[in-house]
């Protein structure tokens, strides 16, 4: 087994808080460890990191690499079973939809949340 890469999220965004149960249940093999930001550790923890993260998701890889918005989602679908899907979309142009849409989201993350987790 590899070891899991780290995925630093909004502490205080519902939206993220649902996304990442999502992820946990669908990390079947345990590739990831969610934790929000403001609860890492310093290391891989920086302050320019900190910043960044209150901004956009950000996976940092078992080797040190971080990736940032569409491509730590990029990362996150790969790793979950769905690589070549995840090589496909990490080519531009298409790379540049998925931060596009990344980017999109991001900014209305209040509407997504109500659109894509309605209570049942």
């Amino acid at each position: 087994m590899t070891e899991a890469a780290l995925v630093l999220w909004d502490g205080t965004c519902g939206f993220c808080r649902r996304a990442v149960l999502q992820l946990e249940a669908r990390d079947t093999q345990k590739a990831f460890c969610a934790m929000p930001y403001q609860e890492a550790p310093s290391p891989p923890m920086t302050a320019a990191l900190q910043q960044a993260c209150a901004h956009a998701v950000h996976v940092v890889t078992p080797d040190g690499q971080v990736l940032r918005a569409g491509r730590a989602v990029l990362y996150i679908v790969g790793r979950l079973g769905h690589a070549a899907l995840a090589r496909v979309l990490a080519v531009p142009p298409l790379l540049w939809v998925v931060e596009f849409a990344y980017f999109v989201v991001a900014r209305n993350r209040r509407l997504f949340s109500r659109v894509l987790f309605r209570r049942a």
